[in-house]
């Protein structure tokens, strides 16, 4: 197999090695802390920020973590964007067993940091880099303890972000889709541009280890099907998943079929980038009087169906920001400024209106979420919908 890494290093901010692992024996310390010295003579170069460097034959990777470098080394051609996504999981899994990733909680716990390196990478390969999973079987003062630990199923099969044995009195799935609606129209009323940036955020109790599977309004699906898709289907664009969702699965029939992992995570987020209509618009003008009066009209239209209501909605202008409710307002204030310019004033920067928001519905739509798990027992599944403004800009006329 190509692409591995060769050795895995620690490094002090001197760049001497504090631990390194060797997993292919064709990369040494002493090659690993000559590079790193040179690398850091050249400080000021704006090579030497580069996070991959080639070197000799071999592809150095390192980032940095207080005054910790971690450092990968390969002779191969290697994936540098996993091995650098490699290196901060690395991280996160140091900050879990000792708060924090120092050059003295190394030096601390020598034995642990060699524990988890044996762990986290076989053979060069990325193995194990879930923290909650690796504390099961390897923690701080496991070394003590004279019955030998059981490895738990989630480093033994294919799901390594669950464990076993999770037990709930009441199982329950909580999901919330939710969407930023991005907007920028321009002083003519003209959308310039507009799209939708979504995410599944899941909260799931469940005992055992569940199978769930979600179905959506996707277009592809539903013309699979045969179904009719006028005016219900959507087509989704940059969709990225959770590790614990069947990727085979989703590009076969596209099903959404997962184990999931117990408690908060985002099960996947998606963009929508069809032409989106502004659900509220926002009329303004400022007419100045003088050079210490100024005159304002605003007025604020809902445009979504009368069935949902907004929340939260705030209008931001550049001098003021007003709290709404919805139908339609008008608003005409007068400000009197501070004279702290020439009477012959210079043309004005017109800053954008900005509007906030928050509504319970979106353009996908759940149309079933199972849970199906071998003891049998029911689940209760709820659905949200939240839809909020992102990048919602309209320029004044």
């Amino acid at each position: 197999m190509a692409g591995a890494a060769s050795a895995l290093f620690l490094l002090d901010i001197k760049g001497r090695v504090l631990v390194w692992r060797d997993y292919r024996g064709d990369v040494s310390a002493i090659q690993a802390e000559r590079f790193f010295t040179k690398l850091i003579e050249k400080e000021g170069d704006p090579e030497s920020q580069d996070p991959v460097v080639y070197d000799n034959g071999i592809t150095y990777m390192f980032i940095q973590h207080n005054n910790v470098y971690l450092m990968t080394a390969s002779r191969q051609n290697c994936n540098a964007a996993s091995l650098l996504l490699f290196l901060h999981r690395v991280v996160d899994v140091f900050k879990h067993y000792f708060e924090e990733l120092e050059e003295e909680s190394l030096r601390d716990n020598f034995v642990v940091v060699y524990e988890l390196l044996d762990e986290i990478m076989d053979f060069g390969y990325p193995q194990y880099t879930e923290a909650k999973i690796l504390s099961e079987f390897i923690k701080t003062d496991a070394y003590r303890m004279e019955v030998a630990q059981r490895p738990p199923m989630a480093v033994t099969n294919a799901v390594s972000w669950r464990s076993e044995g999770i037990r709930y009195k009441k199982n329950e799935v909580f999901l919330d889709v939710v969407e930023s609606v991005n907007i920028l129209v321009n002083s003519n009323g003209q959308i310039i541009r507009s799209d939708v940036v979504g995410a599944l955020k899941m909260r799931t109790y469940l005992s055992g280890m569940p199978e769930c599977k979600l179905g959506l309004n996707d277009r592809v699906l539903l013309e699979a099907q045969g179904r009719a898709t006028k005016g219900k289907a959507i087509d989704l664009d940059d969709i990225k998943f959770h590790q614990c969702v069947r990727l085979a699965r989703f590009e076969n029939d596209r099903t959404i079929s997962f184990i999931p992992p117990d408690g908060s995570f985002d099960l996947m987020t998606y963009r929508l980038s069809t032409q989106v209509k502004p659900l509220i618009w926002v009329e303004a003008q400022i007419e100045r009087h003088s050079r210490s009066r100024i005159e304002i009209m605003i007025k604020a239209r809902s445009q979504f169906k009368e069935r949902s209501t907004a929340t939260n909605v705030e209008i931001e202008l550049p001098v003021l920001m007003l709290p709404i409710q919805m139908f339609e307002y008008m608003l005409r204030a007068e400000f009197r400024l501070p004279s702290i310019q020439s009477d012959e004033s210079a043309a004005e920067r017109k800053a954008p209106v900005r509007v906030k928001f928050e509504i319970p519905f979106s353009g996908i739509q759940v149309r079933y979420l199972k849970i199906i798990e071998k003891s049998g027992y029911q689940a209760l599944p709820w659905v949200r919908y939240i839809t909020m403004a992102g990048e919602y800009e309209l320029r004044l006329m």
